[in-house]
């Protein structure tokens, strides 16, 4: 289908022929459709990775398309991740560099503003989480905050605050598919940006699927008892499964008994009043007797952590199935509607997320399970690629790629770059051959220290966690996958360190992180 039906064209190439080559340009321009999720792991998705759970409508996606096996994003954390989206540049150039304190300068240059003036709508429906309100769009309604689950409460343009009755992930389906159908000037070519809460902390299943999972045992990650020998930064973090100070017995697993208050309690107590009084009988007539079985049996040590981990895993997995829907949904709308041949469907999440690896829950770190991210496109007409795409992307690629294929400019500021040549099946030769991470939340929840680093195309490692530590770390990825040797300092690594040094600086240099580089030290000593 073509943004400008046939009949319109006609009216206008008799009124006015000089208009023709503009016309046809509106025809010809490709609507992208933006399906962000929050912490939403490639472990939990099926076409990545088929040990958990079944994401079919997900997997879809990729079956029409590409699959990015080597996905990445610049700064582990959701509003940073956001920022790093709409700007394609990396936080210390978007100034926002985490979600403690921090606000999103919406004056500065954002991709959705540049698409606006390319003469595309732009709306986003869903998580915002950056604070300030959003610019650069036609229409937005978003979530404050983090949002509920249940009975959400949504900011409109006006700046009023409304609570719609519902579940968070159909609701904002639901308001994507009525601004497609009601809300846009369907002569126009546009681009929407769906943003869910889902599978964000802390995972309260749509009351539908309350049963589902329950009768499977997640299994454990082989690192799930992991010692952090050699990794001090690893040893300090506050997101042990195992500690009910990082993962709260009531807000995390929902074993919760009249009187009783932990850290989080007030949180949970708060988020689950939401429901109308029938829906929280339904919510308690489930919980409930799980919970009193629970304090019966009270376990300790390994069984308990067990057990906390398979909560948390079948919570996980059942928010995830009610995303996976309404992922099925968006896509069946967009064919029923005559749009998914003229539209870039693109899924990803804000980042990775730990599923017990290292014994963890959350992300922050640059180790693997969250420094990479899923990446599926469907892809219009037009562009040819199909598969696994291997190519090293990042978060700040977004931008550039979507201006990239409304045919606007890209501004040299802009520090990704569009992947559009790889979804035309091409291998630039020139490809990056690294990434370049940097997260700074510290002191804050979960304690991951302050750290940037470099992860290479041919599997190594570099880094620099610093401001109250001062620990480096080398990784060999392709003889130690789940980052368990810290090789920095030992005999006979001193040439690749040099080169990885060389590279780090590089790429420093190159994205303009002068607070990196001057915390170097004399670890870059000699490096020419």
């Amino acid at each position: 289908m073509r943004n400008t039906p046939l009949s319109t064209a006609g009216k206008s190439l008799l009124l006015a022929p000089a208009l023709l080559p503009a016309l046809v340009a509106a025809q010809e321009r490709y609507n992208i459709v933006y399906i962000m999720t929050d912490d939403h792991t490639a472990q939990m998705m099926s076409c990545y990775d088929k040990t958990h759970v079944s994401t079919p409508n997900l997997d879809r996606i990729a079956a029409d398309g590409v699959k990015f096996v080597n996905s990445y994003v610049a700064n582990s954390l959701s509003g940073p991740s956001r920022a790093c989206m709409l700007t394609g540049k990396h936080s210390h150039k978007n100034g926002f560099t985490h979600n403690e304190h921090g606000i999103f300068d919406g004056s500065q240059q954002t991709m959705p503003k540049l698409l606006q003036k390319a003469g595309y709508q732009t709306a986003i429906v869903g998580k915002w989480h950056l604070v300030s309100l959003p610019t650069g769009f036609d229409y937005w309604n978003i979530v404050p905050e983090q949002g509920d689950y249940y009975n959400p409460d949504f900011i409109t343009m006006a700046n009023d605050t409304v609570r719609e009755s519902g579940y968070i992930t159909n609701i904002i389906t639901d308001k994507a598919i009525d601004w497609l159908d009601h809300k846009r000037d369907k002569n126009r070519p546009f681009a929407l940006f769906i943003h869910h809460k889902a599978c964000h902390r802390c995972w309260l299943p749509e009351l539908k699927y309350l049963n589902e999972y329950e009768d499977k045992t997640f299994t454990k990650p082989s690192t799930f008892n992991d010692d952090y020998a050699g990794r001090a930064a690893a040893q300090a973090q506050e997101m042990r499964i195992a500690s009910n100070h990082d993962m709260d017995l009531v807000y995390d697993t929902k074993m919760y008994r009249p009187g009783m208050k932990t850290r989080l309690t007030e949180n949970y107590l708060r988020m689950i009043s939401r429901l109308d009084s029938a829906d929280l009988q339904t919510y308690d007539d489930f919980y409930d007797p799980m919970s009193r079985d629970f304090y019966r049996k009270n376990l300790t040590g390994e069984a308990l952590t067990d057990y906390k981990y398979q909560r948390y895993m079948r919570d996980y997995a059942k928010v995830l199935k009610s995303l996976d829907d309404n992922v099925g949904r968006t896509l069946d709308h967009l064919r029923e509607a005559g749009l998914l041949e003229n539209t870039l469907v693109v899924y990803t999440s804000d980042q990775g997320f730990y599923m017990g690896e290292h014994g963890w829950f959350d992300k922050r770190f640059i180790y693997e399970e969250s420094l990479s991210t899923p990446l599926v496109m469907r892809l219009p007409e037009g562009l040819k690629a199909r598969g696994e795409i291997s190519e090293m992307v990042q978060n700040i690629d977004y931008a550039p790629t979507f201006l990239d294929l409304a045919g606007a400019e890209i501004p040299a500021d802009i520090q990704g770059r569009s992947v559009l040549p790889l979804l035309k099946g091409k291998h630039p030769k020139d490809w990056r051959k690294a990434v370049y991470y940097h997260f700074y939340e510290f002191p804050a929840e979960h304690a991951v220290k302050r750290h940037y680093g470099i992860r290479t195309a041919d599997g190594w490692k570099l880094v620099h966690f610093y401001r109250d530590i001062d620990s480096w770390e080398l990784f060999n990825l392709n003889e130690d996958p789940n980052e368990l040797h810290n090789l920095y300092g030992q005999a006979g690594t001193e040439k690749i360190t040099r080169r990885l040094m060389k590279e780090l600086v590089e790429l420093q240099k190159e994205y303009d992180d002068q607070t990196a580089l001057s915390l170097n030290g004399a670890a870059a000593e000699g490096i020419k």
